[in-house]
């Protein structure tokens, strides 16, 4: 039984109640949100070492996934494992394998070993490096693709990426669209070219009830990406996007029916100004489905620092509506990421959905915030540090610029809530300290 039909029979799980704990909602209340589809739990019961449930969706908290993975040019499985391990120990909430070389078995076997939280897959990618192995891309088979997640299932992946909205029809509108940047999903653009080349429909669509088959089989919760995402701010919002968004919004229905839990990825790069309005429509089309956004990268010009970029745009989308970020690192568009670059991008992220929680009212993130401020008036260090996103960096820059005085060193005797209140009490002296 998934856990939208456990959720349907009223049954609070053990998954519902750890999350329910760990959100200050009530059981009830996840409940009815996965029964209703607008929370997910990705949670397949052959993944051993999960055991940092995630709820995903409206009223919770706003998550970070972390992507890794091997690529053509570099496949190093121990970085890989590395990566997973960093990530995870900065907060990421999730991580996906996105390995395109090397053993894509073993390396997912050994990331599965340290997942502690959820993992997701893009089972094309492994697909196709078969059928590429064996002859070309182009021979892989929809069978082929079906027994790959299958596998993945077996062995535990808890969700997957799947362009199913990638049809001949909404190709068409794409092939009409005048984009800048064409496809920039990479699952999306080798399930695009093989549909091309063969002249066939895209086999997942065909076969969504086979797929949806598989996924309930294993609990594994259907990630619906958006294989025609905007790969720039000029694409952004186009007809093809929003075509490929109205056909997720009928298969996100189709699998709620098949007991099978499915989310929603989005852009991507979008301006600032269109942020509310694509959370909104997306929101609006799927029925509210957890939403779970790349980015979004508001300007198409922070190479280096995209990781920066995507944080503003992914704070205003989590205010907005989005239900979970996928990091970007300072690598992206530049190549594949080292576990420093994850460790920045996991901060930046986690940043990013603290703030939108904030703006979203989240009561546990509110309190938070006002503990931190209110220990920061009594220059209360300790209590600073371990109200801290990140405790042991804030130690770490306080003690590096360390001051003679009580206050920190950027203001040290002349720290202006000090001085107020000091002048306040008749206490205030104004002589320095001896040096």
């Amino acid at each position: 039984m998934t856990q939208l039909e456990a959720a349907r029979k009223g049954i609070i799980t053990e998954e519902m109640a750890y999350v329910a704990e760990r959100e200050g909602v009530s059981p009830e209340f996840v409940r009815e949100g996965v029964a209703a589809g607008r929370i997910v739990i990705p949670r397949n019961p052959n993944h051993r070492t999960l055991t940092d449930f995630k709820g995903i969706g409206e009223g919770l908290s706003v998550k970070v996934n972390a992507n890794l993975g091997t690529s053509y040019d570099y496949v190093d499985v121990e970085e890989e494992v590395e990566k997973a391990r960093v990530a995870i120990r900065y907060g990421a909430d999730t991580v996906m394998d996105l390995s395109t070389g090397g053993d894509l078995k073993e390396i997912r076997r050994r990331i599965l070993e340290v997942a502690t939280v959820p993992l997701g897959t893009v089972p094309v990618y492994e697909a196709e490096f078969r059928a590429a192995k064996r002859k070309n891309f182009f021979d892989m088979s929809a069978d082929e693709l079906l027994q790959v997640i299958e596998e993945h299932g077996k062995e535990g992946v808890d969700y997957i990426t799947v362009h199913v909205g990638v049809t001949l029809k909404n190709l068409e509108v794409y092939r009409n669209a005048s984009r800048i940047t064409g496809i920039v999903s990479r699952g999306g653009g080798l399930m695009a070219a093989w549909m091309l080349h063969r002249g066939e429909e895209n086999p997942l669509y065909a076969r969504y009830d086979d797929l949806l088959e598989i996924a309930r089989t294993y609990d594994m919760t259907l990630s619906l990406g958006d294989g025609l995402r905007p790969g720039s701010l000029a694409d952004g919002t186009d007809r093809a996007q929003m075509a490929e968004l109205l056909t997720i919004g009928e298969l996100v229905e189709r699998a709620r029916r098949a007991g099978v839990q499915a989310m929603v990825e989005g852009p991507g790069h979008i301006p600032l100004n269109e942020v509310a309005t694509n959370v909104q429509i997306q929101k609006k089309l799927t029925g509210h489905a957890p939403f779970y956004i790349l980015g979004m990268l508001p300007v198409d010009t922070a190479a280096g620092f995209d990781h920066i970029a995507g944080a503003i745009g992914g704070a205003l989308a989590g205010w907005m509506g989005a239900d979970m970020l996928c990091y970007l690192t300072p690598a992206e568009h530049l190549g594949l990421p080292t576990p420093e670059h994850v460790k920045q991008g996991v901060i930046a992220f986690k940043i990013a959905a603290h703030a939108a929680d904030v703006a979203r009212g989240n009561k546990r993130a509110l309190e938070r915030n006002r503990r931190m401020s209110e220990a920061r008036y009594r220059l209360d260090w300790e209590g600073q540090f371990a109200l801290a996103l990140y405790p042991e960096e804030a130690r770490r820059l306080k003690e590096e610029r360390g001051s003679r005085t009580k206050a920190c060193s950027m203001c040290g005797p002349f720290c202006p809530m000090n001085l107020v209140e000091a002048v306040l009490k008749g206490q205030a002296r104004m002589e320095l300290p001896v040096t």
